[in-house]
């Protein structure tokens, strides 16, 4: 048998469990569940621009439980591809009216979501007059645009030498490498070649008899674009094949996303832009170009503004990439035609387009793309809510990981710096044309991310040129709620000592 003072001393302890508990379900109740994961497979195909990203983000989804594949096979057999039905999602840079002859339509509906800005690099390998490896190429958009539509053939040509010291590149003919079929890069690097040198681009299309309409395609066979451009013409089916061939052949130069270049090592000139400065396509220099494209009401992108951006950091062959998916009808988008069909794929991807919104965005510096500006991961965060018809959160820095809600770019966001800046009369005197004698063949090399840019901390974060949509707005960091552990302490902090004191008290007061 128990004592009284017994029977009281178990009440008490009963008592202070259940206060306890009473606590942590009060507050357990505003705390939300874990979202549950995902275990439907969904399947999307499209753009090598983003491939590089995609395969980041879909290891990373995975390790979560969110169960999503992506296969690289261009933009175009992409969308096409999604509007068969044969993949749940894809990947694009042109917009479906550029593929579908000026009709903006699909019997399955579709709505674009940007996911990542990028860059298409021109990548090269060329060698000096004493055989080694010449890693500072510095190119004008026109002269660009005239070797990729042949109408400079040579390393030692003089518009080339008067961006490089002055001093001539070896005679050795230019070996200009292209993309096979359809694709996304092509339609966006022949869009800056347009806009670069009308003239230049418009001898090429009648030259070679192409359609008066966006270049998304260069034919595959060398003989059929003839003339001067044919003999040293190599036409590769993807992204990585082209850096490789590039990376491995000498006297090569071709077009392809910063992070193949990356990838496999291979050289990226310095492009100059519309305000006279040389810049290379790194994170900082992809975001200040993007400030100046503008995004219609639908997210598709015009980017005429970036081409001719007069921003001394922009670099000029920047542009965003997309998600396509399916969309509920009347949720402000023209194109959507209905919700997934399959829940399961449904939710799968939403949970996938909420990730690379925030968290997805973390590492995209380091890879060669740029992280979404805000307001575009808050416009991500809202196709999830066209598709799946729930409400959009608002994506605040204490919800969101993507670094430009924290005034960042992430790590590898700084170009380095120029190696002409070590030369006599600087950047601008060894680009102007004079002679310099410490030119191609000298041994400076590109500095190791010292510049402007380098090891940055902070960026100014959005803008406001960046889209017809309200961007995102944010009062200050969120504080994040308490999980249920640190929640349990702090109750049992502060309620334990006082019960305790409690019964010692009263105990000390029977006779």
């Amino acid at each position: 048998m128990f004592s009284m003072a017994q029977t009281r001393h178990r009440a008490m302890r009963t008592g202070l469990a259940t206060v306890i508990l009473l606590a942590v379900c009060s507050l357990g109740a505003g705390v939300a569940a874990p979202e549950a994961r995902a275990a439907t497979l969904v399947n999307g195909s499209g753009s090598t621009y983003v491939e590089l990203a995609m395969d980041e983000w879909t290891r990373s989804a995975d390790a979560r439980g969110i169960k999503v594949n992506y296969t690289g096979v261009g933009s175009p057999t992409g969308v096409g591809q999604y509007d068969a039905r044969q993949t749940d999602y894809a990947g694009t840079e042109a917009e479906v009216k550029s593929l579908y002859g000026g009709r903006n339509t699909l019997p399955r509906g579709f709505q674009y979501v940007p996911d990542v800005a990028g860059a298409i690099a021109i990548m090269y390998n060329v060698r000096d007059r004493g055989g080694n490896r010449y890693d500072k190429l510095h190119l004008d958009q026109r002269t660009i645009s005239r070797i990729f539509t042949g109408e400079i053939s040579n390393w030692s040509h003089p518009d080339i030498t008067r961006t490089n010291g002055g001093v001539a590149l070896p005679d050795q003919p230019i070996r200009v490498v292209f993309r096979t079929g359809s694709s996304g890069t092509t339609a966006l690097f022949y869009d800056f070649v347009r806009e670069a040198a009308r003239d230049v681009y418009d001898r090429f299309r009648s030259k070679h008899n192409l359609p008066d309409r966006r270049i998304t395609s260069l034919p595959d066979t060398p003989n059929d674009v003839g003339g001067q451009f044919a003999p040293n013409i190599v036409g590769r089916g993807g992204s990585d094949e082209m850096a490789q061939f590039v990376g491995s052949s000498a006297w090569s130069i071709g077009y392809d996303e910063f992070g193949y270049a990356i990838k496999h090592g291979v050289d990226v000139a310095w492009v100059k832009n519309g305000a006279g400065k040389w810049t290379k396509p790194y994170a900082l220099n992809i975001s200040e170009a993007l400030r100046d494209a503008t995004l219609r009401p639908d997210l598709s992108q015009e980017l005429s503004g970036v081409y001719t951006s007069k921003n001394p950091l922009a670099y000029p062959i920047s542009a965003y990439s997309y998600m396509m998916t399916q969309c509920l009808p009347g949720r402000g988008r023209q194109t959507c035609a209905g919700p997934y069909s399959d829940g399961g794929k449904q939710s799968t991807l939403a949970q996938f387009m909420r990730y690379v919104a925030c968290d997805g965005q973390v590492k995209m510096a380091r890879i060669g793309y740029s992280p979404l500006p805000t307001n575009l991961s808050q416009e991500m965060e809202n196709s999830v809510a066209r598709m799946t018809g729930e409400r959009p959160r608002r994506l605040t820095p204490g919800n969101c990981a993507n670094p430009r809600f924290h005034g960042s770019l992430g790590a590898g966001a700084g170009p380095p710096r120029d190696p002409f800046e070590n030369l006599p009369g600087g950047v601008d005197g060894a680009t102007s044309g004079g002679r310099n004698s410490a030119g191609p063949s000298a041994s400076a090399t590109a500095g190791s991310g010292s510049g402007a840019g380098a090891g940055l901390g902070t960026v100014a974060g959005g803008s406001g040129r960046q889209q017809n949509a309200k961007p995102v707005g944010f009062n200050g960091p969120g504080v994040p709620g308490l999980g249920p552990l640190p929640a349990l302490v702090l109750i049992g902090a502060l309620v334990v000592p006082p019960a305790v004191m409690a019964i010692r008290n009263r105990n000390r007061a029977r006779p």
